[in-house]
């Protein structure tokens, strides 16, 4: 089919469902200006971070255990450049559509908060955000607005003890809670499921599309590049995220 055609068949779709889930990754959030880590335009394309250890080691658990100064110092360094950042259509256009229909759930691996900036409520973050802090020792939390009035690395202002962005960080577990909320959101189904700007290399974001395609549900990528669950969707869309979703506007009318 031709590009007009699927995007006319995806607009159908979302004018007939009414719950809909939509996996996303990175790519949708790079139209509000926001880097990857690694790839084009990424942080940390080279090969290692300043202290000679690649940018997976240095954001990982066990790195924020030892050295929490070297963890602290690339949090920063990605919070820096996502600050000032705000939603994009492709954020706007999802919380539209959580307004308008009887469930939308975001399952999203992003940290930057820009689902929920954008107006959407039922998020499930599972890598966490980077906005909300808490203390390794006291177990007390704190939201902000950015990092920019943080002495590094961060203390606990209760106890005195470290602070720590509430994000998985590479090496660790993702939350038992997070993945039950998405399967019991799974096995209430859904009409439709989107994944957006994600490579799907982790089974935990590839999974909703291969449960889609067990259940027979109607599944769509939008991504200008090939993923792990490319084969598997139903209607692929070539385009970033923020391209993809005003055409869709067009079609349904906003």
């Amino acid at each position: 089919m031709s590009a007009d055609t699927d995007l006319d068949h995806v607009a159908r779709l979302c004018e007939r469902a009414q719950r809909i889930l939509f996996v996303t990754g990175a790519g949708i959030s790079a139209d509000s200006g926001l880097p990857t880590y690694r790839g084009i335009g990424g942080l940390y394309d080279d090969t290692h971070t300043d202290e000679g250890v690649p940018i997976e080691v240095a954001l990982s658990g066990t790195m924020m255990a030892e050295r929490p100064d070297i963890t602290w110092k690339y949090l920063a360094q990605i919070e820096a450049n996502c600050r000032g950042a705000g939603p994009n259509r492709s954020h706007h256009a999802i919380a539209r559509l959580g307004r308008e229909k009887e469930r939308v759930l975001v399952f999203t691996q992003n940290v930057d908060g820009l689902h929920r900036a954008a107006g959407s409520t039922d998020v499930l973050e599972i890598h966490g955000t980077l906005h909300r802090l808490r203390c390794i020792d006291c177990g007390g939390a704190r939201q902000v607005e950015d990092y920019s009035g943080l002495v590094m690395p961060p203390l606990c202002p209760r106890c005195g003890g470290r602070l720590r962005p509430d994000v998985v960080l590479f090496g660790e577990e993702l939350p038992v809670d997070g993945l039950q909320r998405l399967e019991q959101a799974l096995a209430g189904g859904f009409d439709l499921v989107f994944t957006i700007g994600t490579t799907s290399v982790f089974p935990y974001v590839a999974a909703p599309v291969w449960w889609a395609a067990r259940m027979g549900w109607p599944t769509v990528e939008i991504n200008p590049g090939d993923s792990e669950v490319s084969d598997l969707v139903d209607v692929r869309l070539r385009l970033g995220a923020a391209d993809a979703f005003a055409e869709l506007g067009v079609r349904l009318g906003w």
